[in-house]
Parts: structure tokens; C-alpha cells; sequence
């Protein structure tokens, strides 16, 4: 199907997979109209040609805003470990959702892209690599973040069985250039690899992309997906140990040797959480995100890559463009350069 010169509709236009997305778009020469929450930072979005509109996910009249779009690709996503953002989580992912679908219907939309992550798929348990058929107990879900992710994709399948065109796409851990505000299981471990706060990793493991592929997997579902079905965006399975070696071999910084027990961080995590939190002291590990790192979360993304031609492109490149890019922004104090 012939897509240019369409105008879509994005919300999450700011963020890390929203603001890749919104760049590819233009590149690609469609037109762009992007929701932004009045207090959102607009340097992803800099120079670029879009159209902005500031509102919330929430709005009973957004539908207004989405008329004369022809695509919508609904990105944003309240992303925190933090228990005590349990009602904000279920109200800007689940209820969110259900408003902009259900805008989006009423506005005449012609297709949508739901961006879920592989957090509502959950683990495969023991390390084992799952794929899209694959479906953890929503009770074994951990974490409301994940819980919310979970819900909210349950919304864009009811459309989609209610007769919307609805392609759920679920990314893996994104990383590369742009991670405004670091994402807790890419951009940050690649901070605080560069500042050198990680004096040992926890034995887990994640699937990473270069997030300029999951924007691709984006426009790809638009163009291809099945109304229904869910894509896994993702590329390579590693350990955390591996993921840091490689940032290692990139930076010439040293890389933790030691791992800690999951006990260990359990406990600093259930501290702040439970007693740091109740005396307005601010915590620093979320109790979830220690829980999550328990287990690796290993995923296969062969449906996206044989369905929509998802690229794979080089995780040393998307790691290296990364470091360049938290440099240049002034994340790091100092310049990183790889040892000769």
C-alpha cells in the first residue's frame, strides 16, 4: 500500500522510541502531527517539520486533534519501576490507551501502531527465549509496569477485534542516540557504565535493538502488519556481563569483574522502597526493577524480521553512537575515548 505523503499521528513523539520514529517519518515524507504533555522537553523533536499539539493521552476530546490523519502510531508509555507510581502507571498506560483508540476510531483513523514492549509478553522463565505466541500469567507479571503494559495491549486487541486496524509491536530494550531521559534497562546502564557507577552487575541478561530499527519496525507495521498480531522488536540476546565487556571494548573504561547476588540489591532495594520511601527520603533502586533482573529476559524477534523485513543492524554501532551521543550531550563529565 502506497503510505506517502499520508498524515499520521504520533503520541510519545518526545521520548527515546518516539523521537526516532518521528525523525524516520519525516525522512520518509510523510507528514507528521505529534502530542506532547505541556511539560515535555522538546529537544528530540528540534528542527524538525512537525506539527505539535500539547495534551494528555486522557483528553475526552482528543479525537479532535487526530481528524484528518490518516495513521496513528501511539508510542507513549508512563515507564517507571517505582511502586508508589502504581495509579499513575494504570491511568496513562491502560486508560490512556483505551481513550486514544477509541479516539482514534471516532476521528476516522485508518490503521494504527500500538507500541507495547516485550515487558507484557514477560519472561520465558530460566533464561529460555520466547517469542509472540508466548504469554507469561498476568499474576506472574512482575512489577506494575509491566502489569500496565500487559492491560494496556489487552485494549488495542479488544480494537482490533472490535474492528479497528490495530498492529501491536512489542520492543525489546532499545538503545542508541537520543535517550532524553535514560531508560532504566539501556540508556542507564550505559551512564552509569560511563560514570563509572557500576562496581559490579547483577548475572542477568536482556534482548537489545538499535532503536533506529524499532523505529523502522514501526513505519514497517504500518505498512505490513497484521491487524491483530504482535511483533517482537528486538535483535540480540546478551547477558549484562556481555553487554558491558562490549561497552568496555568501545570506551576503554573497565568493566565490572564481580557479580553480586540478586539478594544483595533485593535488600538495598527493599530498604528504600519500604523504609527510605515513608520518611520523603528519595530512593535509588525500585524493588521491581531488582525483582525483574532475577531472571533474563530473552526474546526471539524472527516473526518481525521475516513478516516485515525488521533490520538488525550492528549492537556495537547503536552502543557506540549511544556513548557519542551522552558525551556530546554533557551526561558525562568527561570525553570518552577508546584506548589505543
Amino acid at each position: 500500500m502506497n503510505l506517502k505523503s499520508k498524515k499520521v499521528f504520533v503520541t510519545g513523539g518526545t521520548g527515546f522510541i518516539g523521537a526516532n520514529l518521528v525523525q524516520l517519518l519525516v525522512q520518509e515524507g510523510y507528514a507528521v502531527k505529534a502530542l506532547v504533555r505541556p511539560s515535555s522537553r522538546l529537544d528530540n523533536l528540534s528542527n524538525l517539520d512537525v506539527e505539535i499539539v500539547k495534551g494528555d493521552l486522557n483528553d475526552p476530546d482528543l479525537w479532535q486533534q487526530m481528524v484528518g490523519c490518516q495513521y496513528l502510531f501511539h508510542v507513549a508509555a508512563h515507564y517507571s519501576l517505582w511502586q508508589k507510581d502504581k495509579e499513575v502507571l494504570y491511568r496513562h498506560n491502560v486508560l490512556g490507551t483505551r481513550n486514544v483508540l477509541a479516539s482514534a476510531k471516532l476521528a476516522g483513523v485508518e490503521r494504527t501502531v500500538y507500541t507495547s514492549s516485550v515487558a507484557a509478553i514477560g519472561a520465558g522463565g530460566g533464561g529460555r527465549v520466547v517469542n509472540e505466541t508466548y504469554q507469561s500469567p498476568f499474576e506472574e507479571l512482575i512489577g506494575h509496569y509491566k502489569k500496565s503494559k500487559y492491560l494496556a495491549e489487552q485494549e488495542a486487541m479488544q480494537a482490533a477485534r472490535a474492528g479497528e486496524e490495530v498492529v501491536v509491536v512489542n520492543p525489546s530494550t532499545p538503545i542508541g542516540p537520543g535517550d532524553i531521559k535514560p531508560t532504566p534497562t539501556g540508556g542507564d546502564i550505559i551512564l552509569r557504565f560511563l560514570r563509572q557507577q557500576m562496581p559490579v552487575y547483577v548475572d542477568t541478561g536482556l534482548n537489545f535493538v538499535d532503536v533506529r530499527d524499532v523505529a523502522w519496525g514501526h513505519l514497517l507495521a504500518l505498512q505490513k502488519g497484521k491487524s491483530g498480531d504482535r511483533y517482537i522488536l528486538g535483535h540480540q540476546n546478551l547477558t549484562l556481563k556481555e553487554l558491558l565487556n562490549r561497552l568496555a571494548q568501545i570506551t576503554g573504561l573497565r568493566a565490572p569483574q564481580q557479580a553480586v547476588p540478586a539478594w544483595l540489591p533485593l535488600s538495598v532495594a527493599w530498604v528504600d522502597e519500604k523504609i527510605l520511601v515513608p520518611l520523603g527520603k528519595s530512593p535509588s533502586v525500585p524493588l521491581d526493577g531488582v525483582r525483574m533482573a532475577k531472571q533474563p529476559m530473552y526474546y526471539d524477534a524472527s516473526k518481525a524480521v521475516q513478516e516485515l523485513g525488521l533490520p538488525q543492524s550492528s549492537l556495537n554501532t547503536a552502543l557506540q553512537d549511544a556513548v557519542d551521543w551522552f558525551v556530546a550531550q554533557g551526561y558525562v563529565n568527561q570525553r570518552v575515548r577508546k584506548e589505543n
